[in-house]
């Protein structure tokens, strides 16, 4: 969970931001001045700042300014009592990365503190890029020693330091979030912002308002003026991610933007200069959207100033084994079971022959499933999911509500975790729930992920995220039994 400053001068503000984030297991530190919240920043090191719009002794804006100088990629949500103000629309200018309105809704802070805390982690967490497992502590590491992934880590360090925009292609689970991180981190741009925006998770509309901003009544729901993405980070670099399902009419701004440096907010007159680095993915093949005429080719021209394409885990050979024995370490850890010494042989056979359909994060998923199942010293092929070991389970039939044989012991998990010391149980729970629900409503519409979406009441293009991170073959079932 992440360690949150608030800087609000009514104290009743400050108690109920500390008790309401503390439930949701966040570490709260709260001042009440300037002095303190500035003390507070260098002692306390927090991953979000609240910050009260209006101070008894001054602005809140220069307040900013001056957080600004001592961590400049401090995300900060600015508690405001006008949403609409000038006021606040200056500190979206500014770099804020959000705002919340007066009477405080804990709900909603709570997913704006945690929207923070993923973007402080995106760009304060060193992206290793090597060959060497081990050595990466607690960085993200992106590992590889095969000639392929060699020639990536070559183009990262050609490319971080241009200005061009950098279009990542390769299957879901490769690694394009890392890249495009790893580029931004050895960039000049590195103490400017960096955020992330999958143009897959949100509806046509409400991209387009997220990237470029809107003015009050330009659309049903805008009873406010917003400012975009484009805009907040300026000077900065922004990762589109999934831009192949990017509909024509943003495609277009985002074309003028590439272009000219220049937008409009959505409903808006007024333009607004942009000194941003775009850098974009996809696992889709633009070239094919193009001739369909459902993707622009000056746009593909455009975002193509360089590629990096990211090959399949099946094609990079010894990586495989480098990137079990990483990840195998890291789940250990990770969840509890120090017991655990490695795998199998016929386990690590299973493993190399297995095709890989969703990467490098289906990898990283089975790792954590066996290490989870496991109930001895060496993982044995057994408590390897079903489609590694080859295997298609049959579905079997469950009457009121009992157990088909696919459920998952929630009992068991927590149990073990609690006796484990975690200390993000919440996350690790969700997690498990969260792959277990998914494979059962795509096993139910036999894979058709738009009948999935609608089951789930999420996006199709949120479904593809999700199959991705969880490594789930949409044909087959996934077990995710803690036992």
């Amino acid at each position: 969970m992440a360690r949150v400053l608030v800087i609000d001068d009514d104290r009743s503000v400050r108690i109920l931001v500390e008790k309401g984030l503390e439930k949701s297991g966040h570490h709260v530190f709260a001042a009440a001045n300037e002095a303190e919240g500035l003390d507070g920043i260098r002692e306390f090191k927090p991953d979000v700042l609240l910050l009260d719009l209006v101070l008894k002794e001054g602005s809140g804006l220069t307040v900013f300014q001056n957080v600004q100088k001592l961590d400049s990629r401090l995300p900060v949500i600015f508690i405001t009592g006008e949403a609409g103000s000038e006021t606040t629309i200056e500190a979206m200018q500014m770099g804020a990365l959000d705002y919340i309105a007066k009477p405080l809704d804990i709900t909603i802070l709570s997913e704006l503190v945690e929207q923070a805390a993923r973007t402080r982690q995106l760009m304060n967490t060193p992206v290793a890029l090597g060959v060497n497992p081990a050595g990466s502590g607690g960085d993200d590491a992106f590992l590889g020693r095969s000639p392929k992934m060699l020639e990536v880590f070559k183009i990262i360090g050609r490319v971080a330091k241009q200005k061009i925009p950098v279009l990542i292609r390769g299957e879901s689970g490769t690694g394009k979030e890392l890249v495009a991180r790893a580029i931004y981190q050895h960039s000049d741009r590195f103490d400017r912002p960096f955020m992330e925006v999958n143009c897959a998770a949100l509806p046509d509309t409400l991209l387009e308002s997220e990237l470029f901003g809107h003015e009050k009544g330009s659309f049903t729901g805008a009873d406010q003026r917003r400012i975009g993405k484009f805009e907040q980070c300026d000077g900065g670099t922004i990762f589109l991610d999934e831009i192949g399902d990017m509909a024509p009419v943003v495609q277009a701004k985002v074309l003028r933007l590439l272009q000219e440096q220049r937008f409009e907010r959505v409903g808006g007159n007024e333009t607004i200069q942009t000194d941003v680095r775009i850098v974009t993915a996809t696992n889709r093949q633009l070239e094919e959207m193009v001739e369909e005429g459902s993707f622009r080719s000056d746009l593909m021209y455009r975002l193509n100033g360089v590629t990096i394409s990211l090959p399949p885990l099946r094609q990079r050979g010894a990586d495989i084994k480098d990137l079990l024995q990483y990840f195998l370490s890291q789940a250990i850890q990770e969840l509890g079971y120090p017991e655990l010494q490695g795998l199998s042989e016929d386990a690590l056979q299973a493993l190399m022959e297995y095709e890989w359909p969703g990467n490098v994060r289906e990898l990283r998923s089975v790792m954590r499933q066996a290490v989870i199942n496991s109930t001895g010293t060496v993982i044995a092929e057994s408590f390897l999911p079903p489609e590694v070991r080859g295997i298609q389970v049959e579905e079997t039939d469950s009457r009121d509500g009992e157990s088909d044989g696919r459920s998952i012991n929630l009992a068991g998990f927590v149990s073990r975790r609690l006796k484990a010391g975690s200390t993000n149980l919440y996350a690790e729970t969700l997690e498990i729930m969260e792959r277990y629900l998914m494979a059962q409503v795509l096993q139910q519409t036999e894979g058709n992920q738009s009948q999935a979406a609608e089951v789930l009441g999420i996006t199709r293009g949120k479904i593809r995220d999700r199959i991705a991170a969880f490594g789930i073959n949409v044909n087959k079932t996934v077990s995710v039994d803690p036992e």
